[in-house]
């Protein structure tokens, strides 16, 4: 594997928990886990529950999120239990009701919004329950951790690759539009405020022409194929797409190879699923920014762990919440852009393989991205 494609930032380095192994047999599904033959009651640790949002506004949640979550927390031999909403906001809240009644004693959260996810933090603090953030802030809430990404830094990269990839094809003043993420996700505000501060100065300048700029439901990518489909009606001569994750960005390769446009719009991405890199395999889409889930999902388990054994963990690094003003203990990781010629960078890490890759008419363009 490929050492150091993407490091912790200063505060996550800085995050050193002591984890040990603890008593017990966890099993092998992402169910709850009952804890067999401890030695005693007091010795066991107590159980995390893990809600994930849903597994069609990316693929990450089920491929990435749960398999990593599941490995470390069988690893500690820790009782766990992972399920996931599925976009309904009533789920989620049900859910984490159960988890709580069946002696979840932190509850890590992906939120789907950031009024459901504080409803549902505020009430496992008020019953003694230690919580997390994961991936996604909770504005507002009582997060005892946020762990994720630095958002802002995602969005500044997608707003450089636009630039790069508008460059190399020598556009002139191109008419760009926006594809943004969800407008209840904290993140895509965050990613937003990254590509926007690279976008405007251009705007500004002339040099770009600020085009359609629209937000998506729910990350909804057959709701981004209409949106975009509309963008392209009203502007025919949108010459760059700044789409906010793979799933929009392909809902949006779509609409162009409609209109035969797909190669020669740029468009952008995130999340390094394996759909985006085949995108950008078959030049139909321009980058993409992977975000190492092993870490991210590493550096959650490492905290809800030891908060299931009574620690209090520290993290050095912090993140202002910007509707409460609360300075919430986190711990931030790195991104990375992708391009063609990286794409090698991500299978080299392990978080997709060659085999669900390099398919079909692919495999030639793995040989010639250098994918071993």
């Amino acid at each position: 594997m490929r050492k150091g494609i993407l490091g912790l930032t200063a505060a996550a380095a800085a995050l050193s928990l002591g984890l040990t192994a603890c008593g017990g047999d966890n099993g092998g599904t992402s169910t709850a886990q009952d804890s067999a033959g401890a030695s005693s009651a007091a010795a066991k640790p107590g159980k995390i529950g893990v809600i994930l949002p849903d597994s069609k506004s990316s693929a990450r949640w089920e491929t990435a999120d749960r398999k990593y979550l599941e490995e470390a927390f069988k690893a500690a031999n820790v009782a766990y239990d992972i399920q996931n909403a599925q976009g309904d906001k009533t789920a989620f809240q049900t859910i984490a009701d159960q988890m709580i009644t069946n002696g979840a004693t932190v509850l890590v959260i992906v939120n789907l919004d950031s009024g459901t996810g504080k409803a549902v933090l505020d009430k496992a603090k008020s019953q003694g329950v230690a919580t997390i953030d994961y991936d996604r802030l909770t504005l507002g809430g009582s997060a005892s951790y946020y762990v994720s990404f630095d958002n802002t830094k995602v969005g500044t990269l997608q707003g450089e690759g636009l630039v790069k990839c508008l460059t190399d094809k020598k556009a002139d003043k191109p008419i760009i539009a926006e594809l943004n993420g969800s407008p209840t996700d904290n993140n895509a505000t965050l990613f937003k405020a990254g590509y926007d501060g690279v976008l405007k100065p251009k705007y500004d300048s002339g040099d770009y022409k600020k085009g359609p700029d629209q937000s998506v439901p729910e990350w909804d990518n057959t709701q981004a194929g209409t949106i975009f489909e509309q963008m392209l009606t009203s502007e025919p001569k949108i010459a760059g797409v700044l789409a906010a994750n793979d799933g929009l960005g392909n809902a949006a390769i779509a609409v162009l190879k409609k209109q035969k446009l797909n190669g020669k719009v740029p468009v952008t991405g995130q999340d390094a699923t394996v759909q985006g890199l085949q995108n950008i395999l078959a030049g139909d889409q321009c980058m993409t920014v992977y975000k190492a889930i092993k870490k991210e999902a590493d550096a959650t388990a490492e905290l809800a762990i030891a908060l299931a054994k009574g620690e209090k963990p520290a993290a050095t690094g912090s993140v202002k919440d910007s509707e409460s003003g609360r300075d919430v203990p986190s711990v931030l990781l790195d991104p990375q852009p992708i391009y063609f010629d990286s794409v090698k960078d991500v299978v080299a890490d392990g978080y997709v393989t060659k085999d669900e890759l390099c398919t079909g008419d692919f495999a030639a363009k793995c040989t010639e991205a250098g994918v071993q």
